[in-house]
């Protein structure tokens, strides 16, 4: 608890914050002050609506505190290390590498501490919103119960989010392990970190730590990292992991964990073949669970799972009329920014009309490792599998003259196209800056923008998202065809004539 943990804590749960009085009706209560309760509270409020908002913790949810914020803050150090590492490629030679641990965790606190002034519980007060702190359970159809106060409602939205979930793995429990809310608690590095889980989470925090100095294992039960993402773009940061010494465990299965002077053990079996390894730490990166409970849903008759959360329409409407949903408790996009665009759909459903569905949303997402992967629209497999015949044009980074010079080669753009079209349905990016180059594309398809007119589009040279026209050009070039050559090739003909 230092200096930066109790600026944090002073804007995102005062110590001495004393509840409001309630109102005797509010138009919205909000219950769950991450990202997705908090636009929803501040919009409302803006809109001239009596709002209630419940946090039973930390305002700013998991992105502030235990996600977003101090995971980037601690990919951007490591980015660092990785760049004087690699130095000496582009003619400069450093001496070596000194990571002071303790100051990249600290940097992230201090880094945290600062960002949270606007999340923090002074600023939705001054926004109108009355702000309670204390446990949300639903008493009535149109009434929850929060520190001993009683609120009514015409609409409530659940967001309560979702944490991380105990793998069902033997001993790991007594040994003991680390989750992203745990893990940016530490201040001394572990010398060997065992990460489990291949996703976006294990695999962004693996090589951030080890690129901190820490020797990691990566354990994942699938064949290849990042299996939901595009299968060019796994091998790109398998590959790269495996240059920068990560230790890959693919297609594991981990049995149990014990613990001992020497550390802890996990045992394991590859393909059949036990094994074990002892490491310090254990990083679990796999694995969410709704935070549903003691919201008492069914004494209102809110239908959810309690692996999968909240149920809701494309309106973002649960079983009971009154009450929406947003964010990570009942989206299948479990990103920040989705949580966000949630909270405005829900905004005016709640509101106002339900006019506003979920499914209209174009969603991109990016998973910050180094390179970069980002995703919006469909997959080729999904198009596959929906009957959608596509087009795929891409432009790899090698034949890009910034990433030439940036000496960051490693990545690809790839644009999908309806079939004898310009309609993008889809895009794959892995680059550096992946998750700043997928908004053009983005928005390409919220705006109905084909590929073709994409070519149109003049971009600063030299950049990477030069890329993105190249592929565009690509697509152009398929719409001359024989035809049309035999057509132009006999017009140049007539005008060599004419000139002659």
């Amino acid at each position: 608890m230092d200096v930066h943990n109790q600026a944090l804590i002073q804007n995102v749960h005062p110590v001495d914050w004393i509840n409001p009085k309630p109102a005797k009706r509010y138009n919205l209560v909000v219950i769950g002050a991450g990202t997705a309760g908090l636009v929803t509270a501040a919009g409302a409020a803006g809109l001239g609506a009596k709002v209630a908002l419940i946090e039973r913790h930390l305002m700013g949810g998991d992105c502030l505190n235990v996600g977003c914020v101090p995971s980037k803050s601690l990919i951007a150090a490591s980015r660092v290390a990785a760049a004087v590492r690699e130095a000496a490629r582009f003619g400069i030679h450093a001496n070596g590498v000194d990571i002071d641990f303790g100051g990249v965790m600290e940097r992230m606190r201090q880094i945290r501490a600062q960002i949270s002034h606007h999340d923090s519980a002074k600023r939705f007060s001054n926004l109108g919103v009355d702000l309670f702190f204390g446990d949300a359970c639903f008493v009535g159809p149109d009434t929850v119960s929060v520190a001993g106060e009683k609120l009514r409602f015409s609409s409530a939205v659940i967001a309560t989010g979702v944490r991380a979930a105990d793998p069902d793995i033997p001993g790991l429990k007594e040994a003991g392990y680390l989750t992203n809310e745990t893990v940016f608690d530490l201040t001394e590095r572990p010398r060997r970190l065992a990460c489990i889980g291949g996703g976006p989470i294990g695999c962004e925090l693996a090589q951030a730590f080890r690129r901190l100095g820490c020797e990691v294992l990566l354990f994942h039960s699938g064949s290849h990292l990042l299996n939901r993402e595009d299968a060019d773009a796994s091998e790109i940061i398998q590959t790269t992991f495996l240059r920068e010494g990560i230790r890959l465990m693919l297609n594991a299965k981990l049995d149990r964990v014990t613990k001992d002077a020497s550390g802890k053990t996990l045992f394991f079996s590859r393909n059949g073949v036990a094994d074990s390894v002892a490491v310090d730490e254990i990083l679990v990166g796999v694995g969410r669970a709704p935070n549903a409970e003691g919201l008492n849903l069914a004494n209102v008759g809110v239908k959810y799972n309690p692996r999968e959360g909240v149920w809701v329409n494309e309106y973002l409407q649960t079983t009971h009329p009154k009450i929406f949903a947003a964010g990570d408790i009942c989206m299948k996009w479990k990103f920040t920014h989705a949580a966000d665009a949630a909270a405005r759909v829900v905004l005016q459903n709640a509101l106002f009309l339900k006019s506003k569905k979920i499914s209209d949303l174009v969603i991109p997402w990016c998973t910050y490792t180094d390179p970069e992967v980002a995703h919006v629209g469909m997959y080729e497999k999904e198009a596959q599998a929906a009957g959608i015949p596509i087009d795929t044009f891409t432009r790899r980074l090698c034949e890009v003259d910034r990433a030439i010079t940036d000496g960051e080669t490693a990545g690809f753009v790839k644009i999908h196209v309806k079939k004898g079209t310009d309609k993008i349905v889809g895009a794959a990016l892995v680059a550096r800056h992946a998750g700043e180059m997928i908004s053009e594309i983005t928005l390409a398809m919220v705006g109905g923008v084909g590929l073709g007119k994409l070519s149109q589009v003049i971009h600063p040279y030299p950049t990477l998202a030069e890329a993105i026209k190249q592929a565009a050009d690509a697509y152009n070039k398929t719409r001359l065809t024989p035809f049309i050559k035999t057509v132009l090739t006999r017009w140049f003909a007539l005008r060599r004539g004419f000139a002659h």
